[in-house]
């Protein structure tokens, strides 16, 4: 089994980051695992081309982009499980998140009655939120 999982906040020491590695240590015992800081990658969120969408077009199905984020939805491809972490701030997900959301989710989406993605198959995903912190210091 092969586990990757997506640190989506910017502290690499954070809550989010020591849930995640958390689940990793767990899982690590009967898996292969991959701890990804969203925030080492140099990315951006969907620029809205198309190219996914263009059936016959060397994109189709995955981003065109080409840039930090390029390798991670291949990898996920791969894995039979996905673990995503993000603080909430405002009332929803940090945005390095929901930039990688909208890159991993918007090329495999599809537009017939009744929808079918993409994806060539069901993976195992958990979504991890944290808020607060560990306690202020003076």
């Amino acid at each position: 089994m092969n586990i990757i999982a997506l640190n989506g906040s910017a502290r690499k020491d954070g809550n989010t980051a020591m849930l995640l590695e958390k689940v990793l240590e767990g899982a690590s015992k009967r898996a292969k695992t991959e701890f990804v800081h969203l925030y080492d990658l140099d990315y951006k969120g969907c620029q809205s081309c198309f190219a996914c969408k263009t059936r016959g077009g060397k994109s189709y199905g995955a981003c065109a982009a080409n840039d930090g984020l390029s390798l991670i939805p291949e990898k996920i491809r791969e894995v039979d499980a996905l673990v995503l972490g993000s603080p909430i701030y405002f009332g929803t997900v940090f945005g390095e998140i929901k930039s990688f959301l909208e890159r991993l989710l918007f090329p495999v989406l599809t537009y017939p009655d009744p929808p079918a993605p993409l994806f060539p198959r069901k993976i195992y995903t958990g979504f991890f939120y944290t808020m607060n912190d560990r306690g202020a210091t003076e």
